[in-house]
């Protein structure tokens, strides 16, 4: 869940310019469906099959408020970091600046699609990056 005091931080920081979600996303074995039984498939599904049903549903409505999905990729166990920790997929959704993203999280759309997340993921990690001005 979205902690209130992050979303301040990051509204006092006030990036200008394109923003990058680095998410770090760990999959239940089979989702759950329990707190929203209405949406759950007729049979069990993977976490990875609830996940991709999130994706499909949000993919179409983040490149149309002018984001995109930077990176899917598999994760694994880290090179460096703890021997213990594990994330099964890592994406980066890229959106033009800090306000078209969260315009974009609060969309009733976007909200509706949650469901599968929340079926699919077990643990995850939401990192906003702003790019660095290199001149």
């Amino acid at each position: 869940d979205v902690r209130p005091d992050a979303v301040r931080e990051l509204f006092a920081r006030a990036p200008t310019g394109p923003i990058v979600m680095l998410n770090l996303i760990r999959l239940r074995t089979v989702a759950d469906y329990g707190s929203n039984p209405a949406a759950a498939p007729p049979e069990p599904i993977s976490g990875r099959a609830a996940f991709d049903r999130y994706i499909d549903e949000t993919l179409p409505l983040l490149r149309k408020s002018g984001g995109d999905l930077v990176f899917l990729g598999q994760g694994a166990g880290f090179l460096i970091g703890p021997a213990d920790e594990r994330w099964d997929l890592v994406m980066l959704v890229r959106q033009k600046d800090l306000q078209t993203f969260l315009a974009f999280a609060i969309d009733d759309a976007i909200q509706a699609a949650l469901v599968h997340r929340t079926a699919a993921v077990d643990d995850s990690r939401l990192l906003p990056l702003a790019e660095v001005d290199r001149a």
